[in-house]
């Protein structure tokens, strides 16, 4: 399934709230993208309806297998590219902020050779 950049960022952020917290709610998504609760409120209730995210008891937040799979996707761009940049010289700060925008136009296959050469460096 083909999602939008923000979709991605929030599925990204409740995986990794996810690994912090027992328990993911959308003020943790809040707090972690820097958006107001309506905003989110209105991307997470988009998200259920693509089945991508569900709300369960309390109102915690769980992905789905895709949700988690695109999170798990995401996340992993981001974390390669992320020390591919740092492993250039360029800050940790700096390669965290640019990945995050990197990591939703890069194609597949540059992605693929990015990681590649990453494992061979190390």
């Amino acid at each position: 399934m083909q999602v939008r950049e923000s979709a991605e960022n929030y599925l990204e952020a409740i995986l990794i709230e996810g690994r912090r917290k027992e328990k993911v709610r959308a003020v943790d998504i809040c707090t972690h993208l820097g958006f107001s609760r309506p905003t989110v409120s209105v991307m997470l209730k988009k998200l259920r309806e693509k089945g991508l995210v569900e709300i369960g008891e309390h109102s915690a937040l769980t992905l789905t297998e895709q949700g988690l799979s695109i999170a798990q996707s995401t996340y992993e761009r981001h974390c390669v590219i992320t020390q591919m940049l740092m492993q250039l010289g360029v800050s940790a700060e700096t390669a965290k902020e640019d990945a995050c925008k990197i990591e939703h136009d890069l194609s597949d296959e540059t992605f693929a050779c990015l990681k590649r050469h990453l494992e061979k460096i190390k």
